[in-house]
Formats: structure tokens, C-alpha cells, sequence
């Protein structure tokens, strides 16, 4: 569950789950996911990172779905905030990631000197 999700289901006035309820959940698998994440040993970050930002960009575009479908002035533009915040974390992350990958390339063995120069000499 998404904070976009509590949104639309918020100005929705969805009667499944009230809104308190939502955001209880929220906040318990927020703990959980800070739980889960610390136990990660760093060799295994990168590719991780890799996969939770293609995740969260499936994440946006149900948002923007969402977007289209909502009502009331106040959640579209909540909406809107949350998927430009939710945008610039995948770029960062996969700006993060892609860094964090070129650190693990061989670099490029420097041209060899002919042995001509010291013929000439």
C-alpha cells in the first residue's frame, strides 16, 4: 500500500478500511521494511536497489492512473506531489545504481609505447 493509495482511497471515501486504519498499516510496514532493509548485507544493495526502482516505477504508473480517476481538487494535487517525489527517486536511484555498477568495470589498459621511441634515440 501506497501513499497514493491512502490518498485516492481517502478522497474516495472508501468504507473497506478507514483512513486510520490505512495509515496504521502504513506506518507498520514502514518498521518492518526499515527492519527487513538493515539486515541486507552490502554485497547484495545494488542489484536490490535495482529491482525495488523497477518495482516503484510500475508504483507510478499506477498513480498516474490513479490521478486520472480521482476527484476533488486537494488529492490530484497531493497525487501529482507524490509522484514527482516518487519520479525523482527512481531517477536517483538508478542514477545511484549505475554509479554504484561503473565502480565494478575494468578500466581501460593504457595504450602501449612502441618500442620505436627508443630506437630512435
Amino acid at each position: 500500500m501506497t501513499l497514493t493509495t491512502l490518498i485516492a482511497a481517502a478522497s474516495a471515501g472508501q468504507d473497506n478500511l478507514d483512513v486510520v486504519t490505512m495509515i496504521a498499516i502504513l506506518v507498520l510496514s514502514a518498521f518492518v521494511g526499515f527492519e527487513v532493509i538493515s539486515k541486507v548485507p552490502n554485497t547484495l544493495h545494488t542489484p536490490l536497489m535495482s529491482g525495488t526502482n523497477a518495482i516503484h516505477g510500475i508504483v507510478i504508473v499506477g498513480a498516474l492512473v490513479v490521478v486520472s480517476e480521482s476527484e476533488g481538487l486537494l488529492s490530484q494535487v497531493l497525487l501529482v506531489i507524490a509522484i514527482a517525489f516518487g519520479t525523482i527517486n527512481v531517477v536517483g536511484g538508478f542514477l545511484v545504481t549505475d554509479r554504484m555498477l561503473s565502480m565494478f568495470k575494468r578500466k581501460p589498459e593504457p595504450p602501449k609505447q612502441a618500442a620505436s621511441t627508443e630506437d630512435a634515440a
